[in-house]
């Protein structure tokens, strides 16, 4: 139940139609799992922590660099040489002390992705690398809990929302192509873009309203300022969800 404090504080957002208090008590139950404290984890934790979301865990392993401050949100020049965690979970606790927010200093690897997780409802991708991507995905499909993907370069971005068994998925998108590691560009605000998309995605997926970015990757250029999409198949044979889809066919 929502007490009068929450209910002041989400009356907006509550208004929306097939929201209400319902969706809201929905949001405060959910736990959500941000894989980066960086540019697009910035948005997105700070637009779901302000949303009510009830639990946030956030993992980072680096620390805040004077180079992180055009995009990275979270964090201030003050925090420079800090812990993106700690960094992190000190500004989102003060925009909101009614959720429960869990910051962590770890790497995500093959070895450590399944505790990180834990009992989070959804894996939220705010990562700078396809093979972390990767694995969030394929850990997300196991667990059978949506996966929120984004990723942004200089002024373009994307973003799909991963349903396991029902929706292609990063996978089906890449098939397991790695690009070369370079720095690249980005603009704070691209990232602010397609974090605010994530964020918007996650609250749609646990409140039930709206459609969500299932079987369609979303693509922000904006130096056009124009948002188009692509229909991504199912891939039978993904080496991710592929055995998820074999397995519902034969329950039926």
């Amino acid at each position: 139940m929502l007490n009068d404090a929450e209910r002041q504080r989400y009356d907006r957002q509550m208004l929306i139609y097939g929201f209400g208090e319902e969706g809201q008590e929905k949001l405060k139950r959910a736990r959500v799992f941000i894989a980066g404290a960086g540019g697009l984890g910035s948005p997105i934790a700070m637009y779901l922590a302000a949303a009510g979301v009830g639990r946030i865990r956030i993992v980072d392993n680096d620390k805040v660099d004077l180079s992180n401050l055009n995009r990275q949100l979270l964090h201030w020049t003050a925090n420079t040489g800090q812990l993106k965690a700690d960094s992190a979970g000190d500004k989102l606790r003060q925009l909101n002390p009614e959720i429960n927010i869990e910051t962590l200093a770890g790497t995500i690897d093959e070895g450590t992705a399944g505790d990180l997780v834990g009992d989070s409802d959804c894996i939220i991708d705010a990562m700078d690398n396809l093979p972390t991507r990767y694995l969030l995905n394929k850990t997300a499909i196991e667990r059978r809990i949506p996966y929120f993907h984004g990723a942004v370069y200089g002024l373009d971005g994307r973003a799909l929302t991963v349903i396991p068994g029902q929706s292609a998925c990063l996978y089906c998108l890449y098939h397991g192509v790695l690009p070369p590691k370079e720095k690249f560009p980005i603009l704070g605000a691209t990232a602010g873009v397609i974090g605010c998309v994530q964020a918007s995605e996650v609250i749609k997926y646990f409140t039930g309203i709206g459609e969500l970015l299932t079987g369609r990757l979303l693509n922000y250029d904006g130096l056009s300022m124009k948002f188009s999409e692509f229909k991504i198949n199912l891939d039978p044979a993904c080496e991710h969800c592929g055995p998820v889809q074999n397995e519902q066919r034969q329950q039926v």
